[in-house]
């Protein structure tokens, strides 16, 4: 392929293992409301969904159920109280960040999380000083699967969209960066969701590791 010139990520499942705090914010509502928590297995492919797939999982109601709100808001709440509690990036996510940075390529973030999630993540594990750009879910009027947040990462860089590169772990991500004219990759190592399996994603590749990115730029 060409030389890309940027690399964007989505967060969740991407660059970073936030499931724990997700998950634990889920299960630590259950136990509050005399519930038995759920196995972490169970709530981990739901990550990429946010509250409404989190409260999906662990209650088993969905937007517009009665009751729903309060325990999106509740759960919302209990996981800013523990953003950080046990959310780290990947492994091997740090030293494929390293090669990216070393061959002189910006890197950036788009996620669906809101920006006061969001912004606290990135700066407790210091990836705001090395990302080019943090697009959030409310940075733009639209979310992913729309493909405005790409748009506007490629704007903030200064680069046609269609020199970058977006990888995520969701099929909203592939099919965001698809509309948004970019080279989609799909993280085998991230959450996955329930839906459609990842080959069936339409992505340019499958990655099954952060290093097979490197290998897919022919930076390794």
């Amino acid at each position: 392929m060409a030389r890309a010139a940027a690399v964007l990520f989505d967060l969740d499942g991407t660059l970073v293992d936030s499931a724990p705090d997700l998950a634990g914010a889920a299960n630590d509502l259950r136990v509050a409301r005399g519930l038995e928590p759920l196995p972490y297995e169970r709530l981990r492919p739901m990550v990429g969904t946010g509250a409404r797939g989190m409260v999906g999982a662990a209650f088993g109601l969905a937007p517009g159920d009665e009751g729903f709100e309060p325990l999106r808001d509740a759960f919302l709440a209990r996981y800013a109280e523990r953003l950080l509690q046990a959310t780290r990036v990947f492994a091997a996510v740090e030293p494929m960040l390293v090669s990216l940075e070393s061959a002189g390529l910006r890197w950036g973030i788009v996620t669906n999380k809101a920006m006061r999630y969001a912004e606290p993540v990135v700066r407790g594990l210091a990836l705001d000083v090395r990302a080019a750009a943090l697009i959030a879910g409310d940075t733009t009027p639209f979310s992913k699967p729309h493909p405005e947040p790409l748009f506007e990462a490629a704007r903030r860089l200064r680069l046609a969209p269609g020199d970058c590169v977006y990888v995520g772990d969701d099929h909203r991500d592939i099919v965001a960066g698809r509309a948004a004219g970019m080279h989609t990759l799909a993280a085998a190592w991230g959450y996955l969701g329930r839906g459609e399996p990842i080959d069936a994603w339409g992505a340019d590749a499958v990655l099954e590791n952060p290093a097979a990115l490197l290998n897919w730029l022919e930076l390794a």
